[in-house]
Parts: C-alpha cells; structure tokens; sequence
C-alpha cells in the first residue's frame, strides 16, 4: 500500500485535531520541554507539534518531505503568529548538524520512519542531555463505538490497511530507543474525548492512510459517501465524542 499524506494536505489540516493544549502542558510541567528549547519536530506534517511548542516559547524548526503538508503548515503558522523554519527532506535523508538541537519530537509518525536509523540520526543531531519525545495521538476503536465502525468501513475498501485496532501504546519503541544508547526512559498516557462533527470526521478519515493517503479519488469518493451515510444512520448525535488516547515516551541522549 503506497502511502502519500500529501494528497491528503488540505483535509489534514482542515479537520484533523491536532494534539490536544494538555499534551503541551505536560511537557512543560515534566520538565520535557522549556521555553527557549532549540526543537526539531520530524515529520512534522501540518506542524501540529512544532506550531505548539513555538507558541510556548521554542525556537522550532519542521521536517517533513511532503511540500503540500510544509504548505498547510506555513499557512497555519501564519494564521497563529508564529514562525517555524521549514526543512523539506526524509527524516533519513536529512541533512542537520551535530549536536544543535536540544529536543526533538515526533508526533504520530515514529511508526513511518526506518527507526534505527532514526534514533541513530537523532541522538546525532541531540546535544548532549538533550531529549526526545516520540508522541501518538490515537483514536480508540472500542467494540460498536463510531471508531470501530470508521475501522470496520476503512477495511472493506481497503482490505491492505492493517493499522487499525490499536490501543494507544507503543512498547515496542522502549528498546529501539535503549538500543541505540538512549538513558532516562519516561512515559505517560491518558485518554482524551475529541468533539468530531460528522463533516469534520470524514474530513479526519479522508485525511488518513487508508483512505486520502492511499486510495485513488475514485475510491476515496466512494469511501466518503458511505461513511456519511454510517453515521447518520448509526452515530446521528453530534458533535460525537471521540475516544483518544495521548502517550507520550521520553528519553535523554548519552552525554
């Protein structure tokens, strides 16, 4: 399954929420992040996390390989009175200098990347001390909930997307991160409602890997028409409260 988020810029940033103002806040009270951070968000996309932490004080700098999405981003950076310096390049491809950041994230998008070679990159880029913050923002498919039905309708017009029934968390990422000499592994999660109207919901999933990013506008079009038709018929109260779930892994580089 090719995937290309950049086909998906305008409804990502229409309607995707991005991650929520008490994921910032705990970042800044568990000494994670500071205001006058020198921060590398990686794959940045429309800048949800770069734009929060450059609101609170961060000197911030979005890499992301898609033109369209670095687009979206300027134009909401704008839109909020920031300013983030914009790198167009694949995380592993990346041309940075050693030891110049003092955070770097990534929100929702670990996943995507060659990960050894990207903790190998990262610790590279970090100063010593520095700290890396891997985030998910998930929704929460729990059986007969408008998620799993979302899941459900995405694999039978896309039977070659398997990302679905997720949790929220990530162990997996505990030993990428300790393997390539990472100390002080922290993490936290709690769950979170999102209010979704039904038009800002389709506009989220057509904004997703197994439907904007992968399926062609045929299909994406056939797609949407029938999980307008869901929810009317299934999920009729808006705004719908969305489960999520916020988890967050944080760890130093070797100094």
């Amino acid at each position: 399954m090719q995937i290309d988020f950049g086909k998906t810029a305008g409804d990502y940033a229409r309607h995707r929420a991005g991650f929520p103002d008490s994921f910032f806040q705990r970042l800044f009270d568990e000494d994670l992040a500071h205001v006058g951070d020198i921060a590398l968000d990686i794959g940045t996309g429309t800048g949800t996390v770069a734009r929060g932490l450059a609101l609170r004080g961060c000197a911030v700098t979005g890499l992301d390989p898609s033109a369209a999405l670095l687009a979206q981003a300027a134009e909401l950076d704008r839109a909020d009175g920031v300013q983030v310096r914009q790198v167009q390049s694949r995380v592993e491809e990346a041309d940075l200098p050693e030891a110049s950041f003092d955070l770097i994230t990534a929100g929702q998008c670990w996943h995507w990347f060659d990960r050894p070679r990207t903790a190998a990159l990262v610790r590279r880029w970090l100063r010593p001390g520095g700290r890396l913050v891997i985030a998910h923002f998930d929704w929460l498919p729990i059986a007969g909930n408008m998620v799993d039905d979302t899941e459900r309708l995405i694999r039978a017009h896309n039977p070659a997307w398997k990302l679905g029934g997720g949790t929220g968390l990530y162990p997996a990422w505990f030993k990428e991160v300790r393997e390539n000499g990472f100390t002080e592994v922290r993490t936290f999660s709690y769950d979170v409602a999102v209010p979704y109207s039904h038009v800002d919901w389709r506009g989220r999933i057509r904004a997703s890997a197994g439907v904007g990013a992968s399926l062609d506008p045929s299909g994406v079009a056939r797609f949407d028409a029938e999980l307008a038709e869901w929810l009317a018929s299934r999920h009729p109260v808006e705004p719908m409260a969305v489960p999520h779930c916020v988890w967050v892994l944080s760890a130093v580089a070797p100094g």
